[in-house]
């Protein structure tokens, strides 16, 4: 008889509670799961500490989520040495989120023949802190005009970090007096001039694996009302072009779990922001699609872990991308679909389809259970306490049930057609 395996999985966290809760108790309820070689699989998970830590210390954890080290060095070091001297399997990678950030992501969709929004990169407005900027930025530093830069994009203009990240240091530009506030305001952070869209939907795509769900957007909004509950809110061309253009970007730069937002005109899709290392998955936001978020990344976790799927963390093949860009022969819409392919095959997705389908089918039910539970009801008051002041805490807590009951009725439906 064959031994059984137990499978760790690590959850390197800063103050979130809410999705950690959420993801600890559905894969409570994954259950063992018997593979043809007749292996019995458990699944478990900790949540990391950080500590000091030797290069060759054997690191316990087979996969890891990360929802730290795109912020913090200490962290990003050790999911490094945990990728290459342990071959852990990391859903997004330390590497390329640290090489490609937002900046090299723009120029990538670029080479592809994306309809990436026009940008221009500008210097530091003050010096960073290094005793050669002041004379090399005196011999080299050729003078620019930023007003002229912006007319040329044309206004309204956004400005934004090269790095990004949960929106710092974006601001909406109108016109010249907005410019020069915002450039003198970012200090030393280096800043991308972006022209944007008169667009119809600002459509927000969360990818985990080969799952993709695209959301209707609304960044003006309140965070606890950004994401509108709406369905067919794009055409099928555009809402089959958002789904592709998510995965196509993660399987490109070798990120697992990562959100991409576009502007949509028509049928037009103009990718703006694909680089997220820390994307928005909390209770608070994502609400009615919470659910769901958390029943894809346990399934991903458990189907990575469970075939024995190797991270491709360090193994990029850009090359395959670009080759397909410079094909003259192919229309847009070929080379989108190359692309797709090539996704597809990075994250397996027919053979995840088939595979969650036998292992995972009872999840579903098991899952619209604990949403409907109490556990589920008191990890909601425990977010909403801590987000909210108490006079706004009640409201917040009908708001809350409010939609995520509709997700509620909405699944109980979905799952007695499909049962």
């Amino acid at each position: 008889m064959a031994e059984p395996r137990t499978h760790l999985i690590g959850l390197l966290l800063g103050a979130e509670e809410d999705w950690p809760t959420a993801f600890e108790s559905l894969l409570a309820l994954v259950g063992p799961i018997t593979t043809d070689d007749g292996v019995t699989h458990e699944l478990t998970s900790e949540r990391l500490t950080i500590e000091p830590f030797d290069l060759r210390q054997p690191v316990r954890t087979e996969l890891v989520i990360d929802r730290l080290a795109h912020w913090y060095y200490h962290p990003r070091e050790w999911l490094k040495k945990a990728a290459l001297v342990d071959d852990v399997y990391l859903l997004n990678s330390p590497f390329t989120f640290q090489s490609m950030e937002k900046h090299s992501a723009y120029c990538a969709l670029m080479r592809l023949g994306l309809k990436v929004p026009q940008t221009v990169l500008v210097p530091y407005k003050n010096p960073v802190d290094n005793v050669r900027w002041a004379y090399t930025s005196a011999k080299y530093n050729r003078p620019f005009d930023l007003k002229q830069l912006a007319g040329n994009l044309g206004y309204p203009l956004y400005m934004k970090p090269f790095d990004g990240g949960g929106w710092r240091g974006v601001s909406r530009i109108d016109d010249e007096q907005d410019l020069v506030r915002a450039y003198d305001e970012s200090g030393e952070m280096l800043m991308h001039l972006q022209a944007t869209i008169d667009y119809d939907v600002f459509a927000r795509a969360l990818s985990i694996g080969p799952e993709t769900m695209v959301m209707n957007f609304r960044p003006e909004e309140p965070m606890h009302n950004r994401y509108a509950v709406s369905h067919g809110f794009l055409s099928p061309s555009a809402g089959r072009e958002t789904a592709a253009l998510s995965r196509i970007v993660n399987a490109f730069f070798g990120w697992e779990f990562n959100s991409c937002e576009m502007l949509v005109k028509g049928d037009d899709v103009y990718p703006i922001d694909y680089a997220n290392a820390c994307p928005d998955v909390a209770v608070t936001s994502l609400h009615y699609y919470f659910p769901w978020a958390i029943k894809a990344l346990v399934r991903w976790s458990a189907y990575c872990l469970v075939t024995g799927r190797r991270s491709r963390t360090v193994d990029l093949e850009t090359r395959r991308y670009f080759d397909l860009a410079d094909r003259a022969d192919l229309s847009d819409k070929e080379k989108l679909d190359a692309y797709l392919a090539i996704a597809d095959e990075y994250f397996e997705t027919a053979a995840y389809e088939q595979w969650c389908a036998r292992h995972l089918g009872h999840l579903d039910s098991a899952a619209l259970e604990w949403f409907g539970s109490d556990d589920f009801t008191r990890m909601l008051r425990r977010t909403v306490e801590t987000t909210y002041p108490e006079p706004e805490r009640e409201r917040f807590m009908a708001h809350f049930q409010g939609l995520l009951g509709l997700w509620f009725r909405d699944e109980e439906a979905r799952l007695a057609v499909r049962g």
